[in-house]
């Protein structure tokens, strides 16, 4: 009988899990907030069922509820979006895996930072 060695293993670390959540939390947005927002601004507005005023708009836009809305509709979608690319082009069999990383989430990143700037932009 050999005598058993015990290796000492060490964990990886892995950034997956915070690609997951946001790819989790834009499903989410796509499937629940999204349609509602596409109701509001693409229907309900132009068919004047609901009358809303400029400063109204501008308002509650730029109050907490519309960074909800920025983050709820731009932000974790793009990063939705981003995840799928990335994963799809790897089913693809496309190498330079770290590069695509870099490039799918960078641009949701961009997007996200613009979005948000173009809020904090308002606000003030």
């Amino acid at each position: 009988m050999k005598p058993t060695t015990h290796k000492k293993s060490v964990l990886k670390t892995s950034d997956e899990p915070l690609w997951w959540a946001l790819f989790s939390g834009g499903g989410v947005c796509f499937a629940l907030f999204l349609p509602a927002i596409i109701l509001f601004f693409g229907l309900f507005l132009p068919l004047g069922l609901i009358e809303i005023g400029y400063q109204t708009a501008h308002n509650w836009l730029f109050s907490i509820w519309g960074l909800l809305v920025v983050g709820a509709g731009v932000v974790l979608p793009a990063f939705h979006a981003a995840h799928r690319i990335r994963h799809g082009l790897q089913d693809l069999k496309v190498q330079r895996h770290g590069r695509i990383k870099m490039i799918c989430y960078g641009l949701a990143a961009l997007l996200s930072v613009l979005a948000l700037g173009i809020w904090l932009l308002g606000v003030w």
